[in-house]
C-alpha cells in the first residue's frame, strides 16, 4: 500500500482528497498545523473512514520540523501538496506574509522531496496563474499573463520553481493541478468548507448568509460589461470531483504514463457561470430567498474565466460527476449540519485544541 503525504490535510480540498485517496487503496498521512483550517474536520473524516489519519501539527515553514516528518516516515512514495494561504483579497493586503508562507513551505518541502528521493509530487495550483486571459476558456498552453492579486502570483512562482527543480538532477516526476473554484461538501455531509472568520468565497458567503451567520452578503461588481449579467464569471467544481482528481494523479504518475517530469492539467467543468448566476442556483435548490447587495468591484478579482478540461479527461480520465445544483445542495447540507450540530461540533473542537 503506497504511503501519501498530504499537506494542507486538514483545509477543505485535503480532508476531501484524504478520504478519496484512502477509498482507493492509499495509505495516508497528513500535516497540517490548522493556522487556517479546524482540527475538527478530522472527526467527519474518520466517521466516513472509519479510521483515524494522523496529522502532525507542524508549520511548513520550520525546516527542521517539517524534515523530522520524513525521517519518522521513510516510506513515503508521493507528496500532494495543499498547505498554502489562499484568500485573494488578503493577500493583496498583506502580500510579504502570502511570498513568505506560501514559497518558504514550498521550497522546505522540496528541499525534503530531494533528501529523501521522493518519486511523486502534486502541487496544488490555481486557474489564478492565467492572470485576466485575453480568450477563455483556457487551455493548459495559454501563455500565463499578470496575476491579479498576490496569491496569484505565488502559485505562478510556486509552478516555475517545481518546473525548475523537476528539471534538475533528481526523480521526482511531478504534476500541476490548475484547479478553478472549489464548492459543495462531501455527499456524506461530515466534511465540508469551514472557513475561519468572514468567508472570502463565493459559496460559504451563500450559505452562511442564507442560515442567518451573516446579515447579507455583497456581491463585488456587476458592472463587468464583459460578461453575461455584469458579474463576474467563474467555473465552479465540485471538491469531490477536485478531490478524485489528486488520486488519479498519483495513479498516472505511478503507472509512468505522465508525458514530461513535470505536467499541468486544468480541473474545472469546462463551464461558465456568472455570480448571479450561482446564487438564482442556490435559492432554487434551497426556496430561500438570499439577502444580497451589489458592491464595488474587489481587488485582485479576475473578470471572466473557465477551464478547457479535455487534457484532464483525455489523460488521467478524469470526468466531473457534479452538477451546480448538487454543488450548492451539499453546500447548503452542510450548511444546516454545522448549525443543527453548532454546540456539539464546537465542543468537540475545543477539546481537540
Amino acid at each position: 500500500m503506497a504511503k501519501i503525504l498530504v499537506t494542507g490535510g486538514c483545509g477543505y480540498i485535503g480532508t476531501h482528497t484524504v478520504v478519496d485517496l484512502i477509498q482507493n487503496g492509499y495509505e495516508v498521512i497528513s500535516v497540517d498545523n490548522n493556522s487556517r483550517s479546524n482540527p475538527g474536520m478530522m472527526l467527519g473524516v474518520e466517521k466516513i473512514l472509519g479510521k483515524t489519519v494522523k496529522n502532525y501539527k507542524v508549520d511548513l515553514c520550520n525546516f527542521d520540523d517539517t524534515y523530522a516528518i520524513f525521517q519518522e516516515n521513510d516510506d513515503i512514495d508521493g507528496i500532494i501538496h495543499f498547505a498554502a494561504y489562499k484568500a485573494v483579497g488578503e493577500s493583496v493586503e498583506k502580500p510579504l506574509m502570502y511570498f513568505e508562507n506560501n514559497i518558504t513551505s514550498l521550497i522546505n518541502l522540496l528541499k525534503c522531496v530531494q533528501d529523501f528521493n521522493i518519486p511523486y509530487f502534486v502541487f496544488s495550483s490555481s486557474c489564478t496563474v492565467y492572470g485576466s486571459p485575453d480568450v477563455i476558456p483556457v487551455t493548459e498552453e495559454t501563455p500565463p499573463k499578470p496575476a491579479e492579486s498576490p496569491y496569484g502570483y505565488t502559485k505562478q512562482m510556486g509552478e516555475q520553481i517545481i518546473n525548475e527543480f523537476a528539471k534538475s538532477k533528481n526523480n521526482t516526476q511531478c504534476i500541476l493541478l490548475r484547479y478553478f473554484n472549489p464548492v459543495g461538501a462531501h455527499p456524506s455531509i461530515q466534511i465540508g468548507e469551514l472557513p475561519i472568520g468572514r468567508p472570502q468565497n463565493l459559496v460559504p458567503a451563500i450559505t452562511q448568509t442564507a442560515i442567518g451567520k451573516l446579515d447579507k452578503m455583497t456581491v463585488h461588481g456587476a458592472d463587468y460589461t464583459e460578461t453575461r449579467d455584469g458579474s463576474c464569471l467563474r467555473d465552479f467544481i465540485h471538491v469531490c470531483d477536485i478531490a478524485h482528481a489528486h488520486t488519479l494523479a498519483i495513479d498516472y504518475l505511478r503507472e509512468g504514463k505522465n508525458k514530461r517530469k513535470c505536467d499541468v492539467f486544468n480541473l474545472g467543468t469546462g463551464n461558465g457561470v456568472t455570480v448571479l448566476e450561482a446564487i438564482k442556483a442556490f435559492e432554487k435548490v434551497s426556496g430561500i430567498a438570499l439577502n444580497y447587495e451589489i458592491g464595488p468591484r474587489r481587488a485582485g478579482d479576475v473578470v471572466a474565466i473557465y477551464a478547457n478540461n479535455n487534457l484532464a479527461r483525455t489523460e488521467l480520465n478524469w470526468h466531473p460527476q457534479y452538477g451546480l445544483d448538487e454543488m450548492m445542495d451539499s453546500a447548503w447540507k452542510w450548511e444546516q449540519r454545522l448549525k443543527a450540530e453548532e454546540n456539539i461540533f464546537g465542543a468537540q473542537l475545543k477539546e481537540l485544541n
